[in-house]
């Protein structure tokens, strides 16, 4: 692990500080930069997670992608997990936290709307971030990748169903333009993009040699788009931060338990039914982050710019970053235990340091 590497926690948290400074310092900038959007989504943002997600994508061999059949216990658990138990677990957290233990100190006409905020950003698992904290602890990439897609196409029918059942509605308004160009922009063009670009460099002379370089060059590139990306958040919300520090301080703490609670059950019940660690981090990092472009611009549509509920997503925006980053860790740290129940595969058996590649016909 390189210097980097080492010390990304420290670089997020400078980012954090740069980033809500600059947003203080130079509002135009960044309410310019905000501005550049399509269907709630911020097109440079959508950039910088290109250059997040195609330095992982391009090392999957789409052709291998049929090995995935073989990891089904992660699949289902990632799947209950993400739908059985996500969205019900944040909606008794939200009740019980901003309905009873913070009410005194929150505004009573929010009340409601917060928690509705925090049902929504529950009810939209992540996509395209899920590549970079795969990467991060040596995931399986095509269970990564296969779980993505899965997840998008469950996302389509169970969304709204499972947001409007817990918040009393009849029914939702889901921003589907939203909903199709993240998948599009998120995941078909960067996958197709490194496809082509992986197939290329495969099918010249001494094309496993230059494809390896470009590999390792590529990786910087990929932690340096998510610490800018971490800076453009944090310039986007700094005024709201500062503005209500206390009440951010207070969405969050649901949200926090709901990201430990859902990655923990997630890595258990995998071990459980004995998933290698390379598909058991995966599957807990996929269940504890969220969509939250999905997420803000649902709650913006049902309830306002303005409202608890659009705030309470961005909170989720907010803390995406560090507390995944400290999920990850908890699952490299803890791999020697996972591996210690009988009947898992180890690690090296697995997901062997380099991930194969073949040569492109």
């Amino acid at each position: 692990m390189s210097i980097f590497e080492r010390y990304l926690s420290l670089w997020v948290v400078l980012c954090i500080i740069v980033g809500v400074g600059l947003g203080q310092l130079f509002p135009g900038v960044f309410q310019f930069i905000g501005r550049v959007e399509v269907a709630q989504i911020n097109l440079p943002v959508a950039v910088l997670v290109w250059l997040m997600i195609i330095p992982m994508l391009i090392k999957i061999d789409l052709r291998q992608l049929g090995r995935v059949r073989q990891y089904w216990r992660g699949v289902g658990v990632t799947l209950f997990v993400n739908w059985g138990v996500k969205p019900f677990s944040m909606a008794l957290l939200g009740w019980f936290f901003i309905g009873y233990v913070f009410r005194d100190f929150l505004p009573a006409e929010q009340i409601d709307s917060y928690i509705a905020g925090l049902v929504i950003l529950a009810a939209a698992p992540c996509t395209a971030m899920v590549f970079v904290w795969s990467n991060l602890m040596r995931g399986e990439p095509h269970f990564t990748l296969s779980q993505v897609a899965l997840n998008d196409v469950i996302m389509v029918f169970a969304f709204a169903p499972i947001v409007a059942l817990l918040l009393g509605l009849s029914a939702i308004t889901v921003p589907w333009d939203t909903l199709f160009l993240s998948v599009v922009l998120y995941i078909v063009v960067p996958l197709v993009i490194a496809s082509l670009w992986r197939s290329k460099l495969l099918s010249r002379k001494n094309g496993q040699a230059e494809f390896d370089r470009v590999v390792a060059r590529l990786g910087p590139t990929s932690l340096a788009a998510l610490l800018i990306t971490l800076i453009l958040l944090f310039g986007f919300q700094g005024n709201q931060i500062i503005a209500a520090p206390l009440i951010i301080a207070m969405l969050a703490v649901p949200i926090l338990i709901q990201v430990f609670f859902n990655s923990g059950l997630a890595y258990f019940l995998n071990r459980q039914v004995r998933s290698p660690h390379c598909v058991a981090g995966p599957s807990a990092l996929i269940g504890a982050s969220n969509f939250f472009e999905l997420a803000v611009a649902t709650a913006i549509a049902l309830f306002g710019f303005e409202s608890g509920a659009a705030l309470a997503t961005v909170v989720g925006v907010l803390i995406e970053v560090p507390v995944m980053l400290m999920a990850v860790r908890v699952v490299n740290r803890s791999r020697t235990w996972y591996e210690r129940r009988e009947g898992i595969v180890p690690y090296e058996e697995c997901c062997p340091s380099g991930v194969p590649q073949s040569r492109s016909s």
